[in-house]
């Protein structure tokens, strides 16, 4: 089943999506074989008059969503071969350009580009003919007609462009999301949300490939807020216990004895307060995976019991004598050096032995700063999701600054650092470098990433042309570090000639950017 929603929320099919809404104020968005229109980004605000007049009568919007079905059978037709755009119509007649998806030549659903009228077009008779018929005055939807946004010829081969670049990287991520190797967290994204292309994070991407096959005991190291807990989802949920259960705790959140209560649970009585029998952690946890947090602040009794649970899986609930057995794998994080607290003492030698079967190192955001403006788009969008605002763009020396950064609270660091540029920003579409913390602003200039600023640089430019050679550019060469900068292969999977791809790549000087070890 294809996830139309993970596909509108991609860094790529948002960056074209609001281009178009911002530009035209026109909706884009996908539907798929059910009729059911999905936004692409933030939520889309209604502003259009015609729009507005129209939902208020009764079934208005059942009306309008019932134009995305008609527009699949549309392109389904008799002959089932409309592989091109078809201008359409919504039941307003408002004018809705509607690009068919495709997978192994069957329609799976389309991209729209809606709520636009064209010059010199003759909807405006039909629109009052069908304001007439749910008794709207003929002068308020001619008015509403006029206010539309009028699109010429030229205009429109562009929203066909765009549209079939929406469509096409829809393609991509629904190839994607049918491998059964792919990187897809259920309910948390891609990796556990771990957004980067960097050579950096996709070396731990490749151990994780090997990781998740296993069912040993992993060991994740790392400073605060680089996303250790992250890891240890993507490891789960990519496991064969993928479908069991996955427990947290955090072990320096407790105390002793409540912690010894939370993981292996109790018996009533067994305490003052213990007024009943509580299952513990690990049986909720059984034949699922359990992820302990900070398992360097764990005390010298728990070290004794979670070892047994390692060595033999069992363990003696707090005030109980009957001994309980579970299947479980045990998934540890730190950001202590437990090797050091081996030698003082303080952590069991024993259990670090257990515990490091497979260690995984997680990168800090300094060793991967290429990656900082992905993630700032990553960010960008969430954060206007949570607060039903439109998509912001951030100025050119705001990302320079981001990206000069060390960010020793690491990506933690840079979400929150993101959402309050969102919310003191107001109404202003391009957030400037004034507002960023003082601690950011008055950074001294580092040496930028090489990559760093370009992977930035296709951001929501001022006119549609610029965005289609900028997006254009963008694509080769993320395409080109995919293939380690093989012409053939990258020229097949973005599916032009090999001779027209030597011609972009010398065009936007693409070779610049090549790795010296990289071949044809």
């Amino acid at each position: 089943m294809i996830d139309w929603h993970e596909i509108a929320r991609t860094e790529s099919v948002i960056r074209l999506g609001e281009m178009l809404r911002r530009q035209f104020n026109v909706w884009v968005g996908f539907v798929g074989t059910s009729g059911i229109g999905i936004p692409i980004g933030a939520n889309q605000p209604v502003d259009k008059a015609l729009c507005s007049a129209f939902m208020s009568r009764r079934d208005g919007n059942g009306s309008c969503h019932a134009s995305l079905g008609t527009w699949m059978e549309a392109l389904a037709g008799d002959d089932k071969h409309v592989d091109g755009p078809m201008l359409l119509e919504c039941h307003a007649a408002l004018k809705s350009l509607v690009v068919p998806i495709r997978s192994d030549k069957t329609l799976v659903g389309a991209c729209y580009i809606s709520g636009f009228a064209v010059d010199g077009g003759d909807a405006e008779e039909r629109t009052v003919r069908r304001g007439a018929e749910l008794e709207l005055g003929k002068t308020l939807v001619s008015q509403g007609n006029r206010a539309l946004p009028r699109v010429t010829e030229r205009e429109l081969r562009l929203f066909e462009e765009l549209g079939q670049m929406i469509a096409d990287e829809a393609m991509t991520l629904i190839g994607r999301q049918k491998k059964p190797d792919q990187r897809t967290v259920p309910g948390v994204g891609e990796y556990g949300a771990m957004i980067g292309q960097s050579a950096t994070i996709e070396k731990l991407f490749r151990l994780l490939d090997k990781v998740c096959r296993s069912d040993s005991t992993v060991l994740i190291q790392g400073e605060p807020g680089v996303g250790k807990e992250l890891v240890a989802k993507a490891i789960h949920f990519n496991s064969a216990r993928g479908e069991r259960a996955i427990v947290v705790q955090n072990c320096s959140a407790l105390n002793d004895s409540l912690l010894d209560s939370e993981l292996f649970g109790h018996k009533r009585g067994a305490f003052t307060g213990a007024i009943g029998d509580k299952q513990g952690l690990f049986e909720l946890a059984d034949r699922g995976t359990f992820f302990l947090d900070e398992i360097g602040d764990m005390s010298a009794m728990l070290q004794v019991k979670l070892l047994r649970v390692l060595q033999e899986g069992t363990f003696l609930p707090v005030g109980d004598t009957v001994m309980r057995k579970v299947d479980v794998r045990i998934i540890a994080a730190t950001n202590r050096d437990l090797r050091a607290m081996v030698k003082e003492g303080t952590f069991r030698n024993d259990l670090y032995y257990r515990l490091n079967v497979i260690t995984v190192h997680v990168p800090s955001l300094r060793e991967r700063l290429e990656d900082v403006p992905q993630l700032v788009e990553y960010f960008l969008v969430e954060k206007a999701e949570q607060n039903l605002q439109p998509i912001k763009a951030v100025s050119k020396e705001l990302m320079a600054k981001l990206v000069a950064y060390d960010w020793p609270g690491n990506v933690r660091e840079l979400e929150n650092e993101v959402e309050r540029l969102v919310v003191l920003s107001g109404d202003v579409d391009e957030i400037p470098a004034s507002l960023l913390s003082p601690r950011i602003l008055k950074r001294p200039p580092t040496t930028i990433p090489a990559g760093a600023m370009f992977a930035f640089a296709p951001q929501l430019p001022k006119n549609l042309p610029e965005a289609l050679e900028n997006l254009e550019r963008h694509m080769i060469l993320e395409s080109l570090k995919r293939t380690n900068w093989n012409k053939t292969r990258t020229a097949k999977e973005l599916g032009i000639s090999r001779r027209n791809l030597i011609r972009k790549v010398d065009r936007f000087k693409l070779d610049t950017l090549r790795p010296d070890e990289s071949s044809e």
